[in-house]
């Protein structure tokens, strides 16, 4: 039986599709590991069984994995919400783009696909990251 991998999630340009998807992931890898898990128990020896112990110790070892990528979902929807906190702070306020080739007023601040992006008065969109220039009004 094939097993796909656990995917992380730290994006959080992202949104909720990768939520989402994240979601759907370990829903169908858990599925998948009690399958397995039933499968392997089907299957051991009888005359050597597998101790309950080392079963409870599975259980646990992915209910830990569970775990992890909804706290990688809670965490990504803080990182995203302080984001757009810390990009509303740019409206009205000058902007010139890291290359310096696109500058105007922030009219306002969307999350895209592709991160932060500033939307100028004269409808010019900027990308918010490390090197742009801010300017007050």
């Amino acid at each position: 039986m094939a097993v796909s991998g656990v995917n992380g999630v730290n994006n959080a340009a992202s949104g909720t599709q990768t939520n989402k998807s994240a979601k759907e992931s370990a829903s169908l890898n858990y599925n998948a590991f009690l399958k397995l898990l039933i499968a392997q128990i089907k299957s051991q020896d009888p005359t050597d069984p597998m101790k309950a112990s080392d079963q409870i110790a599975q259980l646990a070892t992915f209910s830990q994995v569970e775990q992890s990528i909804k706290m990688n979902t809670n965490l990504e929807s803080l990182i995203q919400a302080q984001g757009i906190g810390q990009a509303s702070s740019l409206i009205g306020k000058t902007v010139t783009s890291s290359d310096g080739g696109t500058s105007g007023i922030v009219k306002e601040v969307r999350i895209a696909s592709n991160g932060v992006v500033a939307t100028t008065t004269d409808g010019k969109d900027i990308k918010i990251e490390s090197g742009i220039k801010v300017k007050g009004s």
